[in-house]
């Protein structure tokens, strides 16, 4: 089976996996929505929930997956499966260690660290209290969450990437649970989320420890540190964190500033930010997830051509994807958030306002999953430096436009330096890689670039028409708007792949043709 082929059948089974997660993150949302509304309450649990996170996403998805991978996959080729299995089971008992400390005192610090990263939640009496409550109750979730990021690791590089990709299914059906079932047992009702949490993260790790015992890799303890891959990882991972990490750090600065705008806008700028990432979980981190084995397995075969044939897929797929998404969702935005949220203490009003945040989060889908494919690149080649000086740089360039932009435009101005920052990390990093690894396909790269937003105007044009026809600011009428929004999203994905195939565009011409493959299996 060919490279492209291989990272195509992975894209599509974690995209499968990541669809149904994503799908139950979306009714979590709904429940949260309904019960809880976009208050106090919610506003401190998103705020708590948001510090292990944050570090969930910089050292566990983020800078332990990039250093990781690439050393476990050339330990793999080049020393077989018995230094593989030694090196699993060294970083898993390094990281127990590490991560054992790291939320033992974010328990005991917990009130210095959510006074310093939402100081406007003092001024609400009793906000910052809840807060510290519930972030100390889910701090435990970042140990069980990053051993999991170390099994997805090792199950991704052994090509396999169904149990890691769905295991998020069961935090948010555990979230969902303890929210219906549980909310009467606290005094602060929003509590059982919490909770909720702490089970979700047991359970993820769990369902991976039969998986890796299955592919003989049982993990256990060895500390048997002084290894020169242990080196290699941690050597990888300092400034891993902050380079992969970058996206995540300008959000959770936006929540920070956030906290100083009208109550309820860390709620419109974090419901906004869920369906951003919907489409941005099932494609990107799925392309970008597929393409990371495959090109760490190439570059510690010094195969630098097929580095390079395999990251244009990877970007050409990308854009693909994404930039019809990025349409549809800025066509959308309102009816999305009218159809799934509105009703209970989600009124029309908030519906507005996440609207407003999410229009400004959409323009830059594509730049944002790009970066997330072209990072991972230079982490394959041993490349630390670079990222994080571009990561630095659009940091900066987050924190100023967001200081500028939240005067006039409020929560929609950090949503929009979001995205501003996002577009300066990607033009960094395409143009530095193309100095280092040469030309990698550049033309392909913008003529799917063309085609894919040709494509996209008159789908555009096809999903604004459908949803003109309903009255999206009335209550209830669930059946009629999800006719009209699903009927529209049908039609419009139509509209796009008739006019890609036209266009002859090489990615619809790819799916269609394994598509026609499992029909025929």
């Amino acid at each position: 089976m060919s490279e492209k082929r291989n990272i195509t059948r992975a894209a599509g089974i974690l995209g499968s996996a990541t669809m149904l997660s994503r799908i139950m993150g979306m009714v979590r949302d709904m429940v949260v929505a309904r019960l809880f509304g976009a208050g106090l309450a919610t506003d401190a649990f998103i705020a708590a929930f948001l510090i292990p996170n944050m570090l969930r996403r910089f050292f566990a998805e983020g800078a332990l997956t990039a250093a990781f991978v690439p050393t476990f996959s050339a330990t793999l080729s080049h020393r077989g499966e018995e230094k593989a299995r030694e090196l699993a089971n060294t970083c898993f008992t390094l990281l127990t260690i590490v991560m054992a400390c790291i939320t033992l005192a974010g328990i005991f610090f917990s009130p210095v660290i959510v006074g310093l990263m939402f100081p406007g939640f003092k001024v609400e009496p009793g906000k910052l209290e809840l807060t510290i409550l519930l972030n100390r109750l889910m701090f435990p979730y970042i140990f069980f969450i990053s051993i999991v990021a170390l099994c997805m690791g090792i199950l991704n590089t052994l090509r396999h990437f169904f149990t890691p990709a769905i295991s998020t299914v069961f935090l948010n059906i555990s979230m969902i649970l303890a929210a219906l079932c549980l909310r009467g047992f606290f005094e602060v009702p929003i509590t059982a989320l919490a909770v909720g949490v702490l089970i979700g993260g047991c359970i993820q790790l769990t369902m991976q420890l039969p998986v890796l015992w299955s592919k003989g890799f049982a993990l256990k303890f060895d500390y048997n540190f002084n290894t020169p891959e242990i080196r290699s990882i941690a050597l990888l991972m300092l400034p891993s964190v902050f380079g992969v990490g970058v996206y995540y750090l300008n959000i959770t600065v936006t929540s920070i500033l956030a906290s100083l705008l009208p109550q309820g806008s860390v709620s419109y700028l974090n419901y906004a930010q869920r369906l951003f990432e919907f489409p941005q979980g099932i494609f990107t981190v799925s392309v970008a997830q597929a393409v990371l084995p495959s090109m760490s397995r190439q570059a510690a075969e010094g195969d630098i051509f097929g580095v390079k044939d395999t990251l244009s897929f990877g970007v050409r797929l990308t854009l693909f994807i994404t930039i019809p998404a990025m349409a549809g969702l800025m066509v959308c935005s309102t009816p999305i958030f009218s159809l799934i949220f509105m009703g209970g203490a989600f009124d029309y009003s908030t519906a507005v306002n996440c609207a407003s945040a999410l229009l400004y989060y959409s323009a830059g889908l594509s730049f944002v999953a790009l970066t997330r494919v072209l990072a991972p690149v230079f982490y394959a080649l041993k490349d630390t430096k670079t990222p994080v000086y571009t990561a630095l740089i659009a940091f900066i360039v987050n924190f100023c436009l967001s200081l500028a932009l939240m005067g006039p435009l409020k929560h929609g101005g950090l949503a929009l330096a979001t995205t501003l920052s996002g577009f300066c990390n990607m033009l960094m990093l395409l143009w530095l890689l193309r100095r280092k690894i040469g030309s990698f396909g550049g033309s392909a790269i913008m003529l799917t670039a063309l085609k894919s937003c040709a494509a996209s105007i008159p789908m555009a044009v096809t999903v604004w028409y459908g949803c003109s026809l309903v009255d999206w600011s009335q209550d209830g009428h669930k059946i009629l708007k999800g006719l009209a929004l699903g009927g529209a999203i049908i039609c419009g994905g139509a509209v796009y792949f008739l006019m890609a195939k036209l266009l002859k565009s090489e990615e619809a011409l790819e799916a269609l043709s394994m598509l026609r493959r499992k029909v025929k299996v």
